[in-house]
């Protein structure tokens, strides 16, 4: 360590020490600006609707091989057994006994099979129903058939709402496709869908109860309008389920009124969003979010041999991390491997550095040491969010062909039947089909509790 003389020179050095960190800040700066300007806004974790237009890219630009790697399982056609064939039609010869070439007669040469997969067309159909009627003289009471597969007062029946609230919520087919394709008019899809919500409208509060309790837990949020104002989906979700909330605000008492005031089991894995800081429960940050900034990192200061030097070594420390859980380790040899990863992620960033960009990045494993290795202790918990970024992709396409919704009923709709579709595809139960028959049931008595009907084992703690 340099030694001054006297209190005067070590006030002139830290005062040029303080100056030369300035100066260098304002260079980035300078040098981002710069960069924006050129190439308009930039970065991993820009939103692909403000990224400026690109040119495709080909094979031969990027490097990479095509078809397959060696030594990996085809994914082509898919055989079935005639056993598992809905319906066997034999196909009467289309030649008559002789050859249609040279006259002379053909030889019979058994049956050939083909494999052939087909679907009815979408369309909805008129269905009139004689309902019979009874009177009983002594309580003067009548007494009439229901419809059946119908719900009470409803003009549609089930196979039509459901398919169309699986082809909307869950699939992100646009409403006037939908339109198109039953052959209802908006204004009745709309009637139908916000019936729908309303029937499952206690739904999502009973799987927060599930969310809550559950080992590992993950959360995000991202931009919604509605009304043409904007607004925020907040996505709470596990491996067995969704629960989407539309909102106007980005404040923490969304999350709060989720989480509850209670202290929680399990580990909440999010990204450094502040509106989580007061969750209940322990929290994992997200390292695929830190990727990308040590990323942007080295592509800012290709020039600084300290920085691609620390993103060299801190990269695939991070990589690995997040990879680490799906390798097939024994519990020993994972907690061992995590150990010598966290070790060496320690080691980086405790280790001394001279460039800003990358003390903040050790600064941030530093003031958040207690949410950045749970993923070392437990098997269970990724060191990525990616189950949350995956859940909200469909509403990040939906939110560019829609702009979002038009009213809050609307948003409120959106939320409580992508709540109920998108945690019925995680259960792994075939969604249409299993709505079809929730709706039915209801339609024999619709005081049933929809819950238990949609949901009626409680999921496997993982």
């Amino acid at each position: 360590m340099a030694t001054y003389p006297c209190s005067e020179c070590l006030k002139k050095q830290q005062k040029i020490d303080s100056l030369m960190e300035e100066n260098q800040r304002l260079k980035q700066k300078l040098k981002y600006q710069q960069r924006k300007e050129k190439e308009g806004v930039f970065g991993s974790s820009t939103p692909s609707s403000k990224l400026p237009v690109k040119a495709n890219t080909t094979n031969s630009e990027t490097g990479k091989p095509k078809g397959a790697q060696l030594g990996h399982k085809g994914a082509g056609r898919k055989m079935f057994q005639e056993s598992e064939a809905e319906r066997v039609v034999s196909v009467e010869a289309q030649v008559g006994s002789t050859c249609p070439d040279c006259g002379r007669p053909l030889e019979e040469k058994g049956m050939q099979e083909r494999l052939v997969i087909e679907s009815q067309p979408l369309k909805a159909k008129r269905v009139l129903f004689r309902l019979p009627k009874k009177y009983c003289p002594h309580c003067q009471k009548v007494f009439q058939a229901h419809a059946p597969e119908v719900l009470p007062k409803s003009l549609y029946g089930n196979q039509l709402i459901t398919t169309a609230a699986v082809m909307h919520y869950l699939h992100g087919i646009p409403m006037g496709r939908v339109c198109e394709q039953t052959e209802i008019g908006p204004g009745s899809l709309v009637e139908i869908f916000h019936r729908l919500a309303k029937l499952f409208e206690k739904v999502p509060a009973q799987l927060i109860e599930q969310y809550r309790q559950a080992p590992v837990k993950h959360a995000d949020e991202t931009g919604w309008r509605t009304e043409g104002q904007n607004g925020y989906t907040w996505l709470f979700a596990t491996e067995k389920l969704s629960i989407f909330q539309f909102r106007k605000s980005r404040s923490a008492e969304v999350a709060r009124a989720v989480f509850g005031g209670k202290p929680l089991p399990g580990v909440l894995v999010v990204d450094r969003y502040a509106g989580y800081n007061k969750a209940p429960c322990a929290i994992q940050y997200c390292y695929a979010h830190l990727l990308r900034e040590v990323e942007d990192l080295g592509k800012e200061f290709p020039d600084s041999g300290e920085v691609q030097g620390f993103v060299h070594t801190f990269i695939p420390l991070l990589s690995l991390a997040m990879g680490l859980r799906s390798q097939p380790l024994s519990r020993a040899k994972f907690k061992a491997k995590a150990t010598e990863v966290k070790s060496q992620i320690v080691a980086a960033v405790e280790s001394p550095a001279q460039h800003l960009g990358i003390r903040r990045i050790q600064d941030i494993f530093r003031e958040n040491h207690a949410r950045m290795y749970h993923w070392a202790n437990d098997r269970r918990i990724p060191a990525d969010n990616n189950l949350a970024e995956r859940d909200l992709r469909p509403t990040v396409i939906a939110r560019k062909v829609s702009f979002g919704s038009q009213s809050d009923a609307g948003a409120h709709t959106r939320g409580v039947l992508m709540t109920v579709l998108g945690s019925l595809k995680k259960r792994g139960v075939e969604v249409a089909t299993h709505l079809k028959h929730v709706l039915d049931e209801l339609a024999k008595n619709i005081h049933q509790d929809p819950f238990s009907l949609l949901f009626p084992i409680d999921p496997p703690i993982p």
